[in-house]
């Protein structure tokens, strides 16, 4: 299957019912907005590299805690596809913080124990890992018991969102042929818990500016994260960490299980700001800014406005933008607005004010509008999608159950306890809730309101069929797949910012670490052209004579 002009087969972003009305901001808000002059718009705007890694959970016929490293990695490992699956490790770093220090070690799980079966014998990390990186530029591996999947960068919201959809896709083909091998039944979700006090990610990647400060970008992103679960929550039955009773629902999946407002850590104690700084671009120019307090969505919408929202909210603070409405607690604030589904709770700000959680979305949404509308086509579907959720969720939850997941999964749960005289409390209601995330077409509750036309779409099937086997054509993920499927036996090595392989006896390098730019799609197209590694190493020296001064 040739990938060159795949954006033909990709959909655009779904614009119906979009209207070209703007909010009306409240007076109060254009008080709170930003602690420095407004610059009105963004003065350049920096090409946007971002992506998802989702760990899925996985249970297996037959099988326990304790066995769920090996059928992880059993799963990985029934991937059929072209792969290379030698990952480069160096560079890499999760101590390194972006504050300037490095952390002697990471926090641990204790409850991790559970999934290291007795009497194993020890794996590598590269045999553990069981890296495959795949022809559309995606890495696909075992991270201690969970399959995933990471997206290849993308640059638009219609990209990253078929290529998230291709991962469940790629996945669910694993999960069967593994069910194929063993005779038993293997099942995939897409979700952040198990319900027993564990929880795993799902990641975002947002390429940045490193000049912005880090104590901006902290205290600028807290509140952001803290309440962007009103649009896109997963939703969750129960409480998990302090056990609650007399929550029923709540909005988001993670909330429960962040505890700090900034640190590197990702197994335990939690940060809303995760602050590792691992760039996987040129260090000197950039940050990744590594979003963990999100939920796993299986609404294309909720995963496009869940990026969409945040791209937007960096952009702001590129450009100096840091509100001054601070909660006094962001970390409980999380925890208060996941556990109030009415929407109705007050957030006391610093300064004693007092606001809602969609009171302190639309600060960032109307000063977004203000600096970035017309920026790009992403920037105003995301801008116009954001006031109407916001509209919506005010005058009614019921109004966003065609887009919103913990919204559309509520609508249906508590359809069933009506009809079967439940409560939230039942132990079917977990079992229902985690049938809402089954990645299986067949069998996942929220395939059945896609199917049945009840949530909005984003791409089309066709797009993320091609997105199975496809990179994006804008980003370097082109050139990561080109290589896989064309010289996957060569390769030494490969990352996310550069490829090792041997051509004619000598060992090259493609650095990839400057190639997040908008020339990136000119260089695709040369290779686009490339059918030997010959011809690859051409076009490699060609950059790099142009690249060196004369």
């Amino acid at each position: 299957m040739t990938c060159v002009g795949r954006d033909a087969a990709a959909a655009s972003l779904d614009v119906t019912n979009f209207g070209a009305e703007s909010i009306q901001v409240r007076a109060e808000h254009n008080r709170l907005l930003h602690t420095s002059p407004s610059r009105g718009t963004l003065l350049s705007i920096m090409a946007r590299l971002f992506g998802i890694e989702t760990e899925y959970g996985i249970a297996v016929e037959g099988k326990g805690a304790g066995d769920l490293i090996q059928e992880s990695i059993a799963l990985v490992r029934s991937y059929r596809g072209r792969f290379a699956d030698r990952w480069n490790y160096r560079g890499e770093d999760s101590r390194r913080d972006m504050r300037g220090f490095t952390v002697e070690r990471l926090s641990t799980n204790p409850d991790d124990a559970q999934f290291d079966l007795a009497g194993t014998p020890k794996m590598g990390h590269a045999e553990e890992r069981s890296d495959r990186v795949l022809p559309n530029g995606a890495r696909l591996y075992n991270d201690h018991g969970h399959p995933e999947y990471a997206t290849p960068e993308c640059c638009t919201l219609q990209d990253l969102v078929a290529h998230d959809r291709a991962g469940e896709r790629i996945l669910l083909e694993c999960a069967e042929r593994r069910a194929e091998e063993i005779k038993g039944e293997v099942h995939l979700y897409k979700n952040n818990t198990d319900y027993h006090g564990a929880s795993y990610g799902t990641h975002e990647c947002y390429l940045m500016n490193r000049e912005a400060p880090t104590d901006t970008l902290i205290r600028a992103l807290a509140p952001f994260l803290a309440t962007r679960q009103i649009f896109a929550g997963a939703g969750k039955v129960g409480v998990e960490v302090d056990r609650r009773p007399e929550v029923g629902f709540q909005l988001s999946q993670r909330a429960d299980f962040m505890s700090v407002v900034a640190s590197v850590d990702t197994l335990h104690n939690r940060p809303l700001v995760n602050t590792r700084d691992e760039p996987h671009a040129s260090p000197t120019k950039y940050r990744r800014l590594h979003v963990i307090a999100g939920d796993a969505n299986m609404s294309e919408w909720a995963t496009a406005m869940k990026v969409g929202t945040t791209e937007l909210t960096v952009r702001l603070i590129e450009d100096g933008f840091c509100p001054k409405v601070y909660p006094k607690d962001p970390v409980a604030l999380a925890k208060s607005v996941s556990r109030e589904p009415s929407l109705g709770g007050c957030i006391e700000v610093e300064g004693g004010q007092r606001l809602s959680a969609i009171e302190l979305q639309r600060v960032y949404a109307a000063e977004a509008r203000v600096r970035l509308a017309g920026s790009s086509a992403d920037a105003d579907w995301t801008l116009d999608e954001w006031d109407r959720v916001l509209d919506d969720l005010e005058t009614d939850w019921t109004l966003v159950a065609d887009r919103v997941d913990w919204a559309a999964k509520r609508m249906l749960l508590e359809q069933f306890m009506k009809a079967e005289s439940l409560t939230w409390q039942s132990p079917m209601m977990q079992s229902l809730d985690l049938a809402y995330h089954d990645i299986d077409p067949s069998a996942g509750l929220y395939y059945g309101l896609e199917q049945s036309g009840g949530m909005r779409r984003i791409v089309t099937d066709e797009a993320v069929a091609s997105a199975r086997t496809c990179p994006p054509q804008n980003t370097r993920a082109f050139l990561r797949g080109l290589f896989v499927r064309q010289f996957a036996e060569e390769i030494h090595s490969v990352g996310w910012n550069g490829i090792s392989f041997r051509y004619e006896g000598e060992d090259w390098l493609f650095d990839m670490n400057p190639l997040v730019g908008e020339d990136v799609a000119a260089l695709n197209e040369k290779f686009a052209g490339v059918e030997t590694l010959a011809d690859a190493v051409r076009v490699i020296r060609s950059r790099r004579a142009q690249a060196s001064p004369a």
